[in-house]
């Protein structure tokens, strides 16, 4: 089984070079990767090919992009990587399609280990990850991986400005338990530390809480000046 990574990314030229980089041993070894560009007014498409990578163009929004990505990716098992993170040893990412098919599972994500100067942010990494595997629902900072498959069969990412991954999580954990592996995805905290840690938690819980209670992913996008 082959495996195919899909990269959303927006005016990310400051860091996609090295962010690449680290992903050529995979590309060595025949994983495939797509880096869909949405339209970025930098030169964030001309570095990725530059890496090697396939590229695709459309109008940005992640779901969009990352969907995009999926219908031109050959791999049996899709990764959706975003451009802040870093994978595990590439050892752990090459042995993804036999772990789902030993165990019977369609899908998977890793844990979360989040990068930055706050003492708080290797404790919100642990709680993020505890949630995920116990509710089965993962972020897409835990790269989430996907057999191709049941991927085109739910019709990719919902089309939501926000909570595109919590729900396909929601539809794949009816078709499958995770694969919810122990090993971390490294991701960028300057999210949370642009906006404060707590301040981030809150704010987080609030849209995972209205959105569970049935409001809109657009109003709530809205709501929140995504």
């Amino acid at each position: 089984m082959s495996l195919s990574i899909v990269i959303p990314v927006l005016d990310e030229a400051q860091g996609l070079a090295d962010f690449l980089m680290r992903l050529q041993g995979l590309r060595q070894q025949g994983v495939e990767i797509i880096v869909v560009d949405g339209e970025s007014q930098d030169n964030s498409a001309a570095i990725a090919r530059q890496w090697g990578a396939q590229v695709l163009r459309c109008p940005a929004g992640r779901s969009r992009q990352m969907n995009a990505g999926a219908n031109q990716a050959n791999g049996d098992i899709l990764l959706f990587l975003h451009a802040d993170s870093q994978l595990p040893d590439d050892a752990i990412v090459l042995s993804l399609p036999e772990r789902l098919q030993a165990r019977g599972l369609q899908w998977g994500f890793f844990a979360v280990r989040i990068h930055g100067r706050s003492r708080l942010l290797p404790v919100v990494a642990t709680l993020i990850s505890w949630r995920s595997r116990l509710s089965h629902v993962a972020t897409g900072d835990q790269a989430i991986f996907i057999q191709q498959a049941l991927f085109a069969q739910l019709g990719g990412f919902p089309a939501l400005p926000l909570m595109e991954d919590v729900a396909l999580c929601k539809q794949l954990r009816h078709h499958s338990p995770p694969l919810a592996l122990r090993q971390k995805v490294t991701t960028s905290g300057r999210r949370w530390e642009k906006h404060g840690i707590w301040q981030t938690i809150f704010l987080m819980w609030r849209l995972r809480w209205a959105f569970w209670r049935g409001t809109p992913a657009t109003e709530l996008a809205k709501r929140y000046h995504y």
